[in-house]
């Protein structure tokens, strides 16, 4: 019998340029190998990875880091499902210049498909490709007068940790980066394999802030600011008692047009919208906390934890308590049975 190679099902490339932090860099690199060895695991391809990931350089040459260690890479810029921005210190002018072809390559993988994910002053690419004209974006807070002054036309929200547009991510700093990575982890691994990664690398770390908000964004990709007003809005109130009928009178509209408006512009029902913001919240609560499923209901809105675990179920196929064992539960290492 003749055995066949399987292909691998995703690639992920890491952009590495001269004064790249090496740490981002191999960070975005170790968690995307770790959740390919799992998810290679559960095909059944024991420790064989079941996706690439390569780290890439504009000219396929080794770049030294920001500390000056000499990091090798496995080939020039490519096609890739998922592309990482790490972060980096220096000039941008300078590298703009030493490394032009980058924004041609993001621009022409993105039209393609790809998802790009920038990390702290690696999101200064995504704007200097021209991709975040017009949408909402986040750096790390110390480059936050610079990129508003080099980049005017992208939405620069200082409040945020993590946004996403379109295919487009951008995270603030080197934890909110693992929250994204681990988002994709669990959009392309499944939720398995994304929290096994999580239990080894994050279990400790304290947030202020939810990354639940993360796949909201590209239903802000509209121009009907009234809508984006309450949608921002529901993010904020959305544990509170309220009827879309008030929602609606606070921001000028009768509930009819509200209703088709919002719609119109985030292809969601109001509803749903708002079921959703509870729901990923929950969802984060479930994993990384020991609170009951009654007080968990009560903290996202829903005084009735019945009816929450009803919505939880329509929503993401498991019931709260099965959500909870698949992404607590205790599994071996990728080299281990």
């Amino acid at each position: 019998m003749t055995l066949t190679t399987q292909p691998p099902l995703r690639h992920v490339s890491i952009l590495a340029c001269d004064g790249v932090l090496a740490s981002t860099l191999l960070q975005a690199s170790d968690l995307f190998h770790m959740a390919s060895l799992r998810l290679g695991k559960l095909q059944g391809r024991g420790l064989t990875p079941a996706f690439a990931t390569r780290l890439v350089s504009p000219d396929g040459l080794p770049v030294r880091s920001f500390s000056g260690i000499m990091l090798p890479v496995e080939g020039a810029l490519d096609a890739a499902d998922i592309i990482i921005l790490p972060a980096f210190w220096g000039d941008f002018d300078q590298l703009c210049q030493r490394y032009p072809e980058v924004t041609g390559w993001l621009q022409q993988r993105h039209c393609e498909g790809s998802t790009l994910c920038g990390e702290a002053s690696g999101v200064f690419w995504l704007a200097q490709a021209g991709l975040l004209d017009d949408k909402e974006a986040t750096t790390y807070w110390r480059f936050f007068a610079e990129f508003a002054e080099r980049f005017p036309r992208v939405q620069l929200n200082q409040d945020k940790h993590l946004t996403d547009a379109d295919r487009l991510y951008c995270a603030s700093s080197v934890t909110s980066a693992c929250d994204l990575y681990l988002y994709l982890i669990e959009s392309f691994c499944g939720i398995d394999v994304a929290h096994a990664v999580a239990r080894d690398v994050l279990h400790e770390v304290q947030r202020s802030y939810t990354p639940g908000r993360i796949g909201f964004g590209g239903q802000k990709l509209h121009r009907d600011v009234a809508i984006l007003q309450v949608q921002h809005w529901l993010e904020e109130h959305y544990t509170d008692k309220f009827r879309f009928e008030e929602v609606a009178r606070a921001h000028g509209m009768s509930i009819r047009n509200f209703m088709r408006r919002f719609q119109a512009a985030t292809g969601d029902k109001p509803l749903h919208y708002l079921q959703r913001l509870r729901i990923e919240t929950a969802k984060g609560l479930l994993s990384t906390s020991r609170k009951s499923i009654k007080t968990i209901s009560y903290e996202v809105g829903y005084d009735d934890a019945s009816f929450f675990a009803r919505l939880f179920r329509q929503h993401t196929g498991l019931s709260p308590n099965e959500y909870r064992l698949q992404s607590q539960r205790k599994s071996p290492e990728p080299g281990h049975s």
